[in-house]
């Protein structure tokens, strides 16, 4: 496998548009992209959702073209692999914040800004598909611990956008689901 030059050595890949649109209707109605419809996922199957989605990934990444852009300003699978192992992260943060405080309010994240700063193009795809499997596993295991008395615990993110722990699961599942799809995985 070819190892792929330092960060500092190599240019970036083109611009991706950032997506800038507002993607929280997706926990009322289904995704016409996609086809996922989060509301279906009931607040206690989220984190065995999650893990029944992982070997879709971990395929991906080990594909031979996982590196390939299809077009020059679409995400790789590989990119859109780091991404997801992200979000996994991310809302596994934002799921322990809403269990541990009234309300919270998350920090902005920049999803663009991100993968040219840890330059997703240059990771390695075996490596990401490792990172994404642990990265379910303990988000998983978060929303299988949540109590049936905190699924409609309020968070909210930067823009305003209103969340209880069971649309914050649903949103983040259709993420998840929407990415494999773009990656026909």
């Amino acid at each position: 496998m070819d190892t792929p030059a330092s960060p500092a050595h190599t240019p970036e890949p083109p611009a991706i548009a950032p997506d800038d649109k507002d993607w929280t209707w997706v926990v009322e109605r289904r995704c016409p992209e996609c086809g996922f419809a989060a509301s279906d996922v009931p607040p206690d199957a989220v984190g065995g959702t999650v893990r029944d989605l992982v070997p879709r990934w971990v395929s991906a990444l080990h594909r031979d073209d996982a590196r390939e852009r299809p077009a020059p300003t679409t995400w790789s699978t590989l990119e859109y692999g780091a991404h997801v192992r992200d979000v996994m992260r991310l809302f596994g943060e934002r799921l322990q914040l809403m269990l541990d405080e009234d309300d919270p309010l998350f920090a902005n994240w920049d999803q663009d800004a991100t993968a040219l700063e840890d330059r997703y193009d240059l990771q390695d795809p075996q490596v990401v598909a490792v990172d994404l499997a642990a990265a379910a596993e303990v988000t998983a295991t978060l929303f299988d611990a949540v109590a049936d008395d905190a699924w409609e615990r309020p968070g909210r993110r930067s823009n305003g956008s209103r969340f209880t722990v069971r649309t914050l699961g649903q949103y983040f599942l259709h993420d998840v689901v929407h990415h494999l799809h773009d990656v026909r995985a």
